[in-house]
């Protein structure tokens, strides 16, 4: 063969070994691209080793005095529902003689809780509330008292605990108003120990329900609670018979800042919800979210007009007459020429002869089963 031949298969042999080359090292750069781009075996079993997320926990401020015995069968029943819904162990923060819910409230929101449940009655509803106003936190009622006046008018469970925990847990949340009502420290004398614990201070207050001058808070600081906690709310009926025709007050209300009127009165009611103990509607026209207060004024001077008083409320009429005035505002301030009992949500906080109320609208954040209430518009 000649010499030219053997140059031909030496470049043949030379190409094939060039191509061999470049094929091996662009395959190399593949592969290193692809393991560069896929997560080492160890960053998978990192990430099936990292830890749950924390479990939400509920708070409850209740009231030993509301509790069956020692409450064990009670907390244990809320307990177990937590359970049930992946959540942690609740906080239990009990009430004291000097601190109705105050304080134990705004502890349980520097635990950063995620919900925060009132047990007892009317009067630590209206503590756990007042701390809770404006915070975002959700509030859950749990019902423990003889009136449980919001539950029933956000229609809530009354008498089966482990149900009103499970709205507490997984409800939805409804924006609610709250009042506000203001005392002249110097027309005013409170009771021991009212307002005390409370970030606002004994001056100001907040309720829910219903705020009220006279005669209702007459009755209420006349009935017994033993007798409330034997028969229920019809233990109010004889302090209502003792205090039906007592002397009519002179007093001078303002509504939303315009010129003061002058009226004569038994009894001046500012409610955010409209439902009273018993079932009675007395503010048939009342939201608890709609930005207003409903205000009653009841001023009938004998037994005849207070039936006619009587069957005009169990009637729903919204008319005004003479003996029973109805208003509706955001602020009322109401002057009345002698000491006057006072009421909040139920709870007598003593005397005055000045006070002043305003609405926050949809202040406080309430878990309830639906939201809105089935009468809501």
């Amino acid at each position: 063969m000649s010499d030219a031949w053997w140059t031909w298969v030496g470049i043949a042999v030379a190409v094939v070994f060039v191509g061999m080359g470049a094929w091996l090292v662009l395959a190399s750069r593949r592969d290193a691209r692809a393991a560069a781009s896929r997560p080492a075996r160890d960053s998978f079993r990192r990430e099936e080793e990292a830890p749950a997320p924390p479990k939400k926990q509920l708070a409850v401020v209740l009231n030993p005095t509301k509790l069956d015995g020692d409450g064990s069968t009670q907390k244990a029943t809320i307990a177990g529902v937590c359970a049930d819904q992946g959540w942690a162990e609740p906080l239990f923060l009990p009430t004291t003689e000097h601190d109705v819910g105050f304080g134990q409230t705004r502890q349980a929101l520097e635990e950063k809780v995620d919900v925060v449940c009132a047990f007892g009655g009317d009067g630590t509803v209206r503590a756990v509330a007042q701390e809770m106003i404006g915070t975002g936190v959700p509030m859950g009622l749990l019902a423990g008292g003889t009136g449980n006046l919001l539950a029933r008018n956000l229609e809530l469970p009354t008498d089966d605990l482990a149900r009103a925990v499970t709205v507490a847990l997984t409800g939805r949340n409804r924006h609610i108003d709250a009042g506000w009502l203001t005392l002249d420290p110097e027309d005013s004398h409170l009771d021991e120990h009212v307002g005390e614990g409370s970030s606002t201070g004994p001056a100001r207050h907040a309720f829910l329900v219903m705020a009220g001058l006279g005669l209702d808070a007459a009755i209420m600081e006349d009935t017994s609670e033993q007798l409330k906690a034997r028969i229920g709310w019809t233990a109010y009926v004889p302090a209502g018979l003792k205090n039906l025709l007592v002397e009519r007050f002179k007093a001078r209300v303002s509504i939303d800042g315009a010129p003061p009127m002058t009226v004569r009165a038994r009894t001046v009611l500012i409610g955010n919800c409209g439902k009273l103990t018993g079932g009675i509607n007395l503010m048939p026209d009342a939201e608890p979210d709609d930005g207003t207060l409903d205000v009653v004024v009841i001023a009938p001077r004998g037994l005849a007009a207070w039936v006619s008083v009587a069957a005009r409320v169990l009637a729903k009429s919204g008319r005004s007459t003479q003996t029973l005035d109805r208003y509706r505002c955001r602020e009322i301030e109401v002057h009345v020429d002698h000491d006057q009992m006072v009421e909040l949500d139920g709870d007598i906080i003593g005397e005055a002869r000045h006070i002043q109320i305003e609405v926050q609208p949809r202040a406080l954040i309430v878990r309830t089963e639906s939201g809105r209430s089935n009468t809501a518009a």
